[in-house]
């Protein structure tokens, strides 16, 4: 993390140093004449002072101007008219004009600066050409001098920027850090969900990545904290029918051939139920694998399905079921099948001689309610709480079974993004139903009539 840090940070930091170091060379090197005429004191206004002396008190007025800028600045400067004549002397050296000459036919360097420039006066419309031969010592001390406050001015915008470039970077490493703690946090099953709560309060991307990071522990944590309960259960109730065997194996061994014939049914029903219960728990494992891509589910034909295996087990109950017209469900067929057979069974299990039981599929405020009713004794209400919990069994239930029914039945509605709903029927019976969302489905009014 140090090492992204400086990296950041010198990155920022060069890319302004480089802009600055650009913006002063380029300062320089483009209109270099313009430059100095525009910023040099006894330049930048000479033109326009001069013009209007000229014209407003003769040529006489205008020279005497032209000799007192040289005497305080060291500057020579002569004026000629549109077609090259000068109009005043100037102050040029008498000889200066030989020695230019002289110099530039040997290629030497001269010891002034010569710049001109070109002004229109507004009053008069005449255009003055003007020649300034600045000495090399005094343009040296004057870009010194002129360079001074814009230096000063990088310097301080360096200083600046280097400071905001240093809270940008922390404002970048720091949540990374952050994020890195949690991670190996959550590796050591020491995560708390509040260390990233003020991260997860920030309204950019490190805040989503915070609160994704959040929801991703939370499930983590709750899948780690379930499969650990899950765990403790399973021996809890492995142990029961394991000791059954054992003590029925015990009588075995010490009992005649005719006893022996009356035990060994009671050994093949505990091993049974082992098998079933290991079968259950199996089917609750494989629950939090990755089921694949959602699929189109046919309903009719999954109700039809549960009816014919219904009819093995308990020929003599009606299934009555009611699928409403036209609903569109994406989902995992096999995992809706198995929490609806779950729930089907559960009811076969306190559903009277006689009385029928109720399969329907409808829509109810744009999410698919799947609901299953029986007409049993239904449930004491604070129960229905813990009736999903594996292995949960309410207290007087002499039904058979592990408690595992409605556990599935829960997890394969939490992995179609939605819930159980557990709730005894107002007119008597027990209902339990699939609630799961649903987007954008066509449907009409019309149900189909009870089948048998």
């Amino acid at each position: 993390m140090r090492s992204l840090f400086w990296r950041i940070l010198a990155t920022f930091w060069l890319a302004i140093t480089l802009v600055a170091a650009l913006a002063m060379l380029l300062g320089r090197a483009l209109n270099q004449d313009a430059w100095i005429i525009g910023r040099h004191p006894a330049i930048k206004n000479l033109a326009a002072d001069w013009a209007q002396v000229y014209e407003q008190r003769g040529p006489a007025s205008a020279q005497r101007l032209l000799e007192q800028q040289k005497q305080r600045f060291h500057i020579d400067t002569q004026v000629l008219s549109e077609n090259g004549h000068p109009l005043i002397p100037g102050t040029f050296p008498p000889r200066a004009a030989a020695l230019e000459a002289r110099r530039q036919h040997r290629a030497e360097q001269l010891p002034w600066r010569r710049l001109t420039s070109e002004y229109t006066s507004p009053t008069s419309d005449e255009t003055y050409l003007f020649i300034y031969r600045i000495p090399h010592p005094e343009l040296d001390e004057w870009h010194r001098d002129s360079l001074l406050w814009p230096l000063s001015a990088i310097g301080i915008a360096l200083i600046v920027l280097s400071g905001f470039s240093l809270l940008l970077t922390l404002s970048i490493t720091r949540p990374l850090d952050r994020l890195r703690g949690a991670v190996h946090d959550l590796g050591q099953t020491s995560y708390q969900q509040t260390s990233l709560a003020r991260l997860a309060r920030r309204r950019d991307e490190l805040g989503l990545l915070a609160s994704d990071f959040n929801r991703m522990g939370a499930r983590l944590q709750s899948l780690i904290g379930s499969q650990r309960q899950l765990l403790r259960d399973v021996s809890h109730e492995l142990r029961s029918p394991l000791a059954r065997l054992r003590i029925a194996l015990a009588l075995a061994e010490r009992a005649t051939p005719e006893e022996r014939q009356s035990i060994w049914p009671r050994l093949e029903q505990e091993c049974d139920r082992l098998e079933t219960l290991i079968a259950e728990i199996l089917e609750l494992a494989r629950l939090d694998a990755e089921p694949g891509a959602p699929v189109r589910i046919d309903l009719d034909e999954v109700f039809s399905r549960l009816r014919e295996n219904a009819r093995i087990t308990a020929p003599d109950t009606r299934i009555l079921s009611r699928v409403q017209p036209g609903i569109e469900f994406q989902g995992w067929p096999d995992m809706l099948e198995r929490a609806l057979d779950n729930l089907l069974r559960n009811a076969l299990r306190f559903n009277p001689p006689g009385s029928d039981i109720e399969l329907n599929a409808r829509l109810d405020a744009g999410q698919l309610l799947l609901s299953v009713r029986d007409h049993g004794p239904g449930v004491d209400p604070a129960h229905l709480p813990h009736l999903s919990q594996p292995f949960y069994r309410a207290p007087g239930q002499t039904a058979a079974g592990h408690g595992l029914g409605l556990a599935i039945a829960q997890r394969a509605a939490e992995r179609h993004g939605g819930r159980l709903c557990l709730d005894n029927h107002p007119e008597g019976g027990f209902t339990a139903s699939l609630q799961l969302p649903l987007a954008g489905a066509a449907y009409t009014e019309t149900q189909k009539q009870p089948e048998a």
